[in-house]
């Protein structure tokens, strides 16, 4: 059964270490900081066998020259993104074998925070009871990232692609955003009962210095406003604040991105 470990790094990201329970190979997705990583791996007498890349901002990829240093394994990436060191390529239904922990990743092309960001999903399995996805800075739980490069429709579009996966596929995210998050999502619908209940839960576990992340699918389709672009609530709330009716989901979604946007 694959595990993943947290890393924690800067004020508010998260490194990612995949693994099988008790063997010692491990992948790292999303490196921004080396010190970290190098710690929980020496600690626990981890082997390194591949490096997993979302996107090319630095708070990503700004560990991975000390890591190779170290360690010399494939460094996997978005093709359409200039990264030092990415050794395998990857683009959209590409899929990343790694032996060393008998996975397969399959490779979504998920644009809109960057222009050629992906994600890495591993489907559910007779050893692994739950999917997960590794989705750097397109969905956050509670949130979505910032249109850098790429357009709302194009985002749009890559949440529609992640919501199709199943509900209980844990959500791997790259940071600790969702307490913001879920302030704004709860006056984009404030009657929603299961946002109450989640943002209850969430305060609890910041006041205690838990991680919230990971999510699952199913409560981000439930409560996080940019996956709900089709509900008449976020449409209603949606067309209030941009003063005009809207006519797609993505329409709904440039309208909720820019709101927030707004507020941050």
């Amino acid at each position: 059964m694959l595990t993943v470990q947290t890393v924690t790094a800067f004020e508010d990201n998260y490194i990612w270490l995949i693994r099988h329970q008790d063997q010692p190979q491990v992948v790292i997705v999303d490196p921004g900081d080396a010190a970290p990583v190098i710690t929980a791996i020496t600690a626990q007498s981890l082997e390194p066998a591949a490096i997993l890349i979302t996107h090319h901002h630095q708070d990503h990829v700004g560990g991975i020259d000390d890591l190779l240093a170290r360690w010399p394994m494939p460094v996997y990436g978005p093709a359409g993104e200039s990264i030092p060191h990415i050794s395998q390529p990857l683009a959209e239904a590409d899929h990343v074998h790694i032996e060393a922990l008998s996975a397969d990743f399959q490779v979504l092309h998920v644009p809109g925070h960057t222009a050629g960001h992906i994600a890495y999903y591993h489907p559910a399995s007779d050893t692994d009871e739950h999917g997960m996805i590794f989705v750097g800075d397109t969905l956050f739980a509670g949130g979505c990232g910032r249109l850098f490069e790429g357009t709302p429709t194009q985002m749009y579009d890559s949440l529609s692609q992640i919501a199709t996966l199943p509900d209980d596929t844990q959500v791997y995210c790259a940071h600790e955003y969702t307490e913001d998050n879920l302030v704004f999502a709860r006056i984009a619908e404030p009657d929603n009962s299961a946002l109450q209940t989640r943002q209850h839960t969430v305060q609890q576990q910041r006041e205690q210095g838990q991680a919230t992340v990971p999510s699952l699918l199913g409560t981000e389709k439930a409560t996080n406003p940019f996956l709900r672009c089709g509900q008449a609530n976020i449409i209603r709330a949606a067309e209030g604040f941009s003063g005009r009716k809207l006519h797609t989901g993505a329409e709904v979604f440039a309208a909720v991105r820019h709101w927030k946007d707004t507020l941050d």
